[in-house]
């Protein structure tokens, strides 16, 4: 679902053109992704960096 297709209570008009607050807040709360502000993918490549890290810092304790 997106706000294009959802009509506000309160002003009755299209939540896209965000003409009251309400409208805005949910405009704004719809457009969010990730966590923190970020998108999932750099949430992944951080995992896999921290991952590689990891792996590499057991390989060399282990040597």
């Amino acid at each position: 679902m997106s706000c294009e297709d959802l009509v506000c209570a309160r002003c009755a008009h299209p939540v896209i053109e965000g003409r009251c607050a309400l409208c805005r807040a949910n405009r704004d709360r719809m457009h969010q992704h990730g966590f923190g502000g970020l998108s999932p993918a750099v949430i992944i490549l951080v995992l896999l960096v921290l991952l590689f890290f990891a792996l590499a810092a057991r390989h060399l304790m282990g040597a």
